[in-house]
């Protein structure tokens, strides 16, 4: 059986929560902002919400502080805040919107140059896997772009470049597994283009050398699977595709594949029968 002591530290427990319970309440309800509140205290509440990590609320909060405080520095700040807000609660189109908003009504605000860089950080975190729709990657790499030539002194200016190289790398990804799709349809004019789109418009990443040792091979496959009159063309262009990789990447770590593929090309031309001449009649 229970004793009247556990009793008595029971209601004690659960009067003590019943208490905490009403503070909280009642503190959130002040938190609040309220018809009549005037702007500065309307801006206070939200701000508050802001440093207690309330973010979805706090961004409500600043609306209404711009709403109802327009042309002033409260609705200023208010919209630099409600950004981060959107930011800071994950809804990253809502925040590239805000911070663009803030770029183009407060252009020459100290804020404006962070709020460059967090639009564009903003489409970076929309950016999603390599095989999906990469509208948002492109619309990343636009805005760090111009960040950097805006802002080129900025401490934020090399982290934009690293930012702009790992979309980079994710573009090329996407247009190297597309190559190898159609490479496993045995589609090989259509995974060539794709290895040379890999490779012109994505040269600095690591999927491009992948993609010319990858082009190499291709062509040799190619080659094999052609009727006789377009063998010698095709092995041919494995062997040119191997002078491109010792340009671009004299150093490359797949120069050794690279190498096995462009022998293969060599010996099936050496079995090939040599072209036949045309013959000429001579003048006598």
């Amino acid at each position: 059986m229970i004793s009247s002591l556990q009793k008595r530290n029971n209601w004690k427990l659960i009067l003590g929560l019943l208490a905490l319970i009403f503070l909280y309440t009642g503190c959130s309800h002040e938190a609040l902002i309220k018809p009549g509140d005037s702007i500065q205290v309307a801006y206070q509440k939200a701000f508050k919400m802001y440093q207690s990590n309330h973010y979805r609320d706090a961004a409500k909060a600043f609306k209404t502080v711009i709403n109802a405080g327009r042309g002033t520095n409260y609705a200023k700040n208010a919209h630099y805040y409600l950004a981060d807000s959107y930011f800071k609660s994950d809804q990253y189109l809502l925040a590239a919107n805000a911070y663009d908003r803030f770029i183009n009504l407060y252009p020459k605000s100290s804020r404006t140059q962070r709020a460059s860089f967090m639009e564009a950080k903003s489409y970076y975190k929309l950016s999603p896997r390599y095989n999906i729709d990469q509208t948002n990657t492109h619309k990343a790499i636009q805005k760090f772009n111009l960040f950097i030539s805006k802002y080129p002194n900025s401490d934020s200016a090399d982290v934009a470049g690293k930012y702009v190289t790992k979309m980079r790398t994710k573009l090329a990804h996407k247009y190297y597994n597309a190559a190898q799709l159609y490479l496993r349809l045995d589609q090989y004019k259509a995974a060539i283009i794709y290895y040379n789109l890999t490779v012109d418009q994505y040269p600095g990443t690591s999927w491009a050398e992948q993609a010319v040792v990858r082009k190499i091979a291709a062509y040799v496959e190619y080659a094999s699977r052609s009727v006789p009159s377009s063998k010698r063309k095709r092995y041919k262009k494995a062997v040119d595709a191997y002078q491109q990789y010792l340009q671009l990447f004299p150093k490359g770590k797949h120069r050794a594949q690279a190498k096995k593929n462009v022998q293969k090309a060599k010996a099936a031309l050496a079995d090939l029968k040599p072209q036949s001449a045309k013959k000429t009649s001579s003048v006598n």
